[in-house]
């Protein structure tokens, strides 16, 4: 075969993939991107459903306005930054403490059974969690509650008071998440030259030190990742969680941005300034994302994209 019939069937191949890979790209552009760049527009409408989009009265930010005046939306961003950011920071220390001494167990059986243990809540609904963490924390015989009361403790409402409410929260989501993220950190240990241990054991630095200036540098460039993808969901507190678990008595401290825009939209059908507020979140988050990825590539010299 000439190079010339090389070359054209190198281009009718490359015509093809190119082909294949427009016809899903063209369904994403019509049934994702084109929903989502209209409906954006409710935002800065007066939306009347029968009305429809084109149809109602343009109000340019009048919406965006009403987030930092209303008491409701300011209390709901404040309760999001505050869960969300205090989940982030538990979710990336526990997860590499306990990668950090499941690598230092030695009987495989004890550690894959531990490793499961762990995982196993990841893969349950908030629904069925939610129903859990109730009967468990509840006033009227939860075995939490009677632990507290059997060591001389008073019963606590952790699902009905303020101050314990956003506690209750990060440790409930850190209990089914945690696992999942050990995992991620186990398999970045895996990739650590066994060699540096032993020179620096030769070297007669301790576990300790190994930890410090061998094991932490080595799995760094997976906690920088991980911290991105965390602070992109800075604004994302976790609905199904919160929703499961919060009730009225405790809006002053659980309500988030997403319950406070199921609430407007769903509930009180002001659909306008539901999506305004579902927007702002929108575009806080990839601001987020994109300004974490330029700082991991400024500082760390590492891009996710």
């Amino acid at each position: 075969m000439s190079e010339d019939m090389k070359k054209r069937k190198m281009n009718s191949n490359t015509v093809l993939f190119h082909t294949m890979i427009w016809i899903p790209l063209l369904f994403i552009l019509i049934f994702n991107y084109y929903p989502m760049i209209s409906g954006f527009q409710i935002a800065f409408e007066d939306f009347k459903p029968g009305l429809g989009i084109s149809g109602s009265e343009w109000v340019g930010f009048k919406h965006f306005a009403r987030i930092f005046a209303t008491a409701d939306a300011v209390r709901a961003v404040r309760n999001t930054l505050i869960i969300a950011c205090a989940k982030i920071i538990a979710n990336l220390i526990i997860p590499i403490i306990i990668a950090l001494l499941l690598n230092e167990i030695r009987v495989k059986w004890f550690k894959r059974t531990a490793q499961t243990l762990i995982y196993l809540p990841y893969f349950l609904s908030w629904v069925i969690l939610a129903s859990i963490m109730i009967n468990l924390l509840s006033t009227d015989g939860g075995l939490v509650n009677r632990a507290i009361e059997a060591l001389g403790g008073n019963s606590v409402f952790f699902l009905g008071d303020n101050s314990v409410f956003r506690k209750t929260l990060v440790v409930s989501d850190v209990w089914k998440n945690f696992g999942y993220n050990t995992i991620v950190y186990l398999a970045a240990l895996t990739n650590i030259d066994p060699t540096f241990y032993e020179a620096a054991s030769i070297d007669g630095a301790g576990r300790w030190k190994q930890t410090i200036h061998i094991t932490l540098p080595g799995i760094s460039m997976f906690i920088v990742l991980m911290t991105i993808l965390g602070i992109g969901s800075v604004l994302n507190a976790g609905f199904d969680q919160v929703f499961n678990l919060y009730n009225v008595s405790v809006y002053e401290s659980g309500d988030i941005i997403d319950t406070l825009v199921y609430r407007l939209g769903i509930q009180q059908q002001q659909y306008s300034f539901s999506t305004a507020v579902g927007f702002f979140k929108s575009v806080v988050s990839l601001v987020l994302i994109v300004g974490s990825n330029w700082l991991a590539d400024k500082f760390a010299g590492y891009k996710v994209f």
